[in-house]
């Protein structure tokens, strides 16, 4: 019997093995620009050629300042985003933003922008949502509500060496934004839901790590974010919605309070921060489940053994006893090739196949 991707998507989920794992990925738009001109065809998304298994949605959750571009050259723009902040990009937005100002340098500015935080049908754009729910959900993708929270969100607020500060020194303040931030990523999930929607899971985006270790300690982690988290799976999960986390860079140290709060998949596991998807899967596999780990920087080699041995090793253990979702250990960037990427989902397919 042939699953839909909701159905294989959730037996993973629920560490059960079905025909093969699932498959989901983030080209970055620069690649998919490349793309095009190396045989992707026309019109058609990466997410349809190659058979993306989850589909997400969400409601814009910062103050809605209006947007606007202040400058732009050949190579960058510069804008003012909906947090009121102001960014500078390449054009092809390729890279990681330089942020040039931000809104609050201090409590006052942002008790001053809070009130814009309250929920409103102004947040989604309802005719997309709803012609893009329809769509993925004939296809029987497993469809999530999208939301960026707690401390990475806040860096659209607080510039990160003060926001590092103000978490030692200012705690009341950091939380504040934490709960204010979170209640308003549930209140508008609660809208979309009473409008129609229907959400197969949660797909959280924060995150808590570079490529050494955590931005900030455990217990800060614990005493500020945890209750956080607690409440938004607690939230979800009431909801019958999985909870899926995104979180960046060496964060091995937060999966106990990963699994404590409810957290059902951890994404996306850079290899390069030394998150090693065997040896989690091997410490915490019957608790939480696993998404990514696979190597991208192999993805752009000329030679394909490094690639092959890589998806090899890591799927066939992490596809046992089901809880792994296969993505690559960040988003896909522009130096991998159409060719070299098609070759990725095919060794996915072969190893990721359950016999």
């Amino acid at each position: 019997m042939t699953l839909t991707p909701r159905e294989r998507v959730l037996m993973a989920l629920k560490h059960k093995e079905a025909d093969r794992i699932p498959i989901h990925d983030s080209p970055w738009a620069a690649t998919i620009d490349r793309w095009r001109s190396e045989g992707l065809p026309s019109g058609v998304s990466p997410a349809d050629y190659f058979g993306y298994e989850l589909a997400g949605f969400s409601a814009d959750t910062s103050p809605q300042f209006p947007m606007e571009v202040i400058r732009e050259d050949e190579e960058y723009i510069v804008e003012r985003d909906s947090y009121g902040g102001v960014r500078r990009n390449h054009r092809d937005r390729s890279t990681t933003p330089e942020i040039i100002d931000y809104p609050c340098k201090s409590r006052a500015d942002w008790e001053r922008l809070k009130p814009r935080l309250q929920p409103s049908d102004w947040r989604v754009d309802w005719v997309s949502t709803f012609n893009g729910y329809h769509y993925h959900r004939s296809l029987g993708r497993f469809i999530t509500y999208n939301a960026a929270v707690g401390y990475d969100k806040m860096q659209n607020y607080v510039a990160t060496t003060r926001l590092l500060k103000a978490i030692i020194m200012e705690p009341d303040w950091v939380i504040d934004m934490y709960w204010t931030d979170a209640k308003l990523a549930m209140e508008m999930c609660e809208r979309m839901m009473r409008a129609g929607l229907k959400f197969d899971g949660a797909f959280l985006f924060c995150d808590l790590g570079y490529k050494n270790g955590l931005l900030f300690s455990p217990k800060h982690y614990e005493q500020q974010l945890h209750p956080v988290f607690k409440e938004l799976c607690r939230f979800f999960h009431s909801k019958d919605m999985p909870v899926l986390l995104h979180s960046c860079g060496r964060v091995k140290d937060l999966i106990p309070f990963f699994i404590e709060e409810g957290i059902d998949c951890l994404q996306p596991l850079e290899v390069k921060a030394g998150m090693d998807l065997v040896e989690l899967k091997e410490q915490y596999g019957d608790k939480l489940c696993f998404m990514g780990g696979i190597d991208v920087r192999l993805m752009a080699l000329d030679d394909p053994a490094p690639l092959e041995d890589e998806i090899k090793r890591k799927i066939s253990f992490a596809k046992q006893d089901g809880g792994y979702i296969y993505h690559s250990d960040h988003s896909v960037p522009k130096n991998v090739s159409f060719a070299n990427y098609k070759r990725v989902i095919e060794l996915v397919k072969k190893y990721g196949t359950y016999v």
